[in-house]
């Protein structure tokens, strides 16, 4: 049986992400992210889903909120999602249906959030959607994408976090706490951060769990 690739931005998610005939690949370099989703799909596939966490645009969306994406925007672009598999997970999981937008660099401010809301009507931000969306359709594989809520749209994430932020999906620590030196009045806000992210991580793997085996694709 061909296995499902999971499309994940950082580690936390690809350990999640794992179990029996899923390849999980991690990092949120657009040209990395490519060409590994391409190789892999090279070897067989019977879907591809991008899963991991996600801004939150729609204001009324939390922390650990899910939302399975009904299309992938980028700039004038849309990507539509497999209807039937995004059906499947939605009825395993108490979800939001709505579109994600893809970008090429964090959402950091809530005025940029609102900014993008206003302008794509999506309801969630990440950096990898858009990339294994348009390589899956490539291939004619069913592609979806479900995405946990980690920092909702009226949330400005702190300069500190963004500090140990890296492209392959691991995390700088020394950078954080370096930036947290040079901004000590962030300290309050970081440790918001840290809470919303274990938040986010418990109901990613509570879906991960609800979606079972190949992420609860039709027919396996």
């Amino acid at each position: 049986m061909t296995p499902v690739i999971a499309v994940t931005g950082v580690r936390f998610e690809a350990r999640i992400a794992a179990g029996p005939d899923v390849t999980v690949l991690c990092g949120s370099d657009p040209i990395y992210l490519r060409a590994s989703l391409k190789a892999a799909l090279r070897g067989g596939a019977s879907g591809v889903v991008s899963f991991g966490t996600a801004g939150g645009l729609a204001p009324d969306l939390g922390t650990g909120d899910v939302v399975v994406a009904s299309a992938i925007v980028k700039d004038q672009a849309r990507l539509f999602t497999d209807p039937v598999w995004s059906e499947a997970i939605l009825r395993k999981v108490r979800g939001h249906h709505g579109e994600i937008a893809s970008v090429d660099d964090p959402v950091a401010h809530a005025a940029d959030k609102r900014t993008l809301r206003g302008r794509t009507g999506a309801s969630a931000v990440d950096m990898e959607s858009f990339i294994a969306a348009s390589v899956a359709l490539e291939h004619a594989v069913p592609f979806v994408a479900c995405r946990v809520i980690i920092d909702p749209a009226d949330r400005t994430l702190p300069a500190s976090a963004l500090a140990g932020f890296r492209r392959d999906g691991s995390s700088d620590i020394a950078a954080v706490l370096l930036a947290l030196l040079r901004r000590p009045g962030e300290l309050p806000d970081l440790i918001r951060v840290g809470r919303e992210a274990r938040t986010a991580r418990t109901a990613l793997a509570i879906v991960r769990s609800l979606l079972g085996q190949r992420f609860g694709l039709p027919g396996s």
